[in-house]
């Protein structure tokens, strides 16, 4: 990797400023066996690009990963996933590596972000790559326009908020289908925040944070 790709992944590349239909996001969603990074684990993910404006699912990635251990019962009761699922899945380094190619200098757009921002940080770095990747949260956004009141710590759930909005909900709590899922609630929320104007990815980051 040449030190050129490396500080333009590290940095937001030029063009944060143009109207988020020209811009380029990859959508994350990630299943894991619990919350916290430094003792939970990845357990699969999934990735779909978002291009001008649509859906790439032609595009996207799914993988299982590899778990030091037993994955605990009260993860899998939510994805499904269990010890002999992934006991001789790829290993995370092969993970990283994929997420790696498909994200580039792009933004990332994730449901509840700090999940996968906090394992992905993790993981690269245990790869010895950088991660500072800008994200746009849509739990976050969907809480702006759907003018839900969560309570202080709460989000909007993924399910909630595509219903909300009419869209469907594609295998809940399957990496691959959540992405696809959080990737339709993105441009819904991004249409909805336009108002007839230009919208950012800029702005969009904002309203995140």
């Amino acid at each position: 990797m040449t030190a050129w790709a490396r500080r333009r992944r590290v940095g937001r590349p030029a063009g944060a400023d143009t109207d988020w239909r020209s811009d380029t996001f990859v959508v994350i969603d990630l299943e894991t066996t619990g919350l916290d990074p430094k003792r939970d684990h990845i357990v699969s993910y999934g990735a779909v690009p978002i291009r001008e404006g649509r859906v790439r699912v032609a595009e996207s990635v799914y993988g299982l990963v590899h778990v030091p251990g037993d994955v605990p019962g009260s993860s899998t009761k939510f994805h499904a996933l269990r010890t002999q699922d992934v006991q001789d899945a790829p290993p995370l380094a092969e993970c990283v590596a994929t997420l790696d190619a498909l994200i580039g200098g792009h933004p990332i757009v994730a449901h509840c972000a700090w999940i996968e921002r906090s394992f992905l940080r993790r993981a690269f770095r245990r790869s010895y790559l950088p991660f500072a990747c800008p994200i746009v949260d849509t739990a976050t956004l969907a809480q702006l326009v759907l003018d839900v009141d969560v309570g202080p710590g709460g989000s909007v759930s993924l399910e909630y908020a595509a219903t909300a909005l009419g869209l469907p909900v594609h295998s809940p709590h399957h990496a691959l289908g959540d992405a696809v899922t959080t990737a339709s609630l993105f441009i819904a929320l991004a249409a909805r925040l336009e108002r007839g104007g230009t919208l950012t990815t800029s702005t969009l980051l904002q309203l995140s944070e």
